[in-house]
């Protein structure tokens, strides 16, 4: 008999529901912004839109882009039972659109200056998830 017992005492992992069809529109290269437009609860497509923003130099609409995924993100964590802290693994594919989110709201926080909420970005995604903040940094 297994015991799947939590020896650290701390909260279970969170994992996110499987919501495909964002993340299939994305894969079969349907814009970011239709995406977020059918999907707007998706974080993941607001991660993208985040990331191309960056990647195009338009840090100001890549931190909205990204605030508005982590804040679609915390509501779907909060319904999937999330107490506002514990582990929100990386290897759970339904988590990565907030873990995404979360990393490009640091660094455009970073890159306009907002050094504290991008410690706080950094630190939260770090205790989220030790993968995420090693694949996505």
């Amino acid at each position: 008999m297994a015991i799947h017992e939590n020896l650290l005492g701390g909260p279970p992992p969170t994992h996110l529901p499987d919501d495909p069809e964002p993340r299939e529109l994305l894969a079969s290269g349907t814009s970011p912004a239709e995406v977020a437009a059918k999907h707007p609860t998706s974080s993941l497509a607001w991660a993208q839109l985040a990331d191309d923003a960056f990647t195009a130099g338009r840090t100001v609409e890549s931190y909205a882009y990204a605030r508005t995924g982590y804040h679609r993100g915390l509501d779907a964590l909060r319904r999937s039972g999330w107490k506002g802290h514990g582990p929100i693994p990386f290897e759970h594919e339904p988590n990565r659109g907030f873990l995404r989110a979360l990393h490009a709201l640091a660094r455009a926080a970073q890159a306009i200056g907002e050094q504290e909420e991008y410690e706080r970005c950094t630190t939260f995604l770090k205790e989220s998830s030790p993968t995420a903040a090693a694949t996505l940094s």
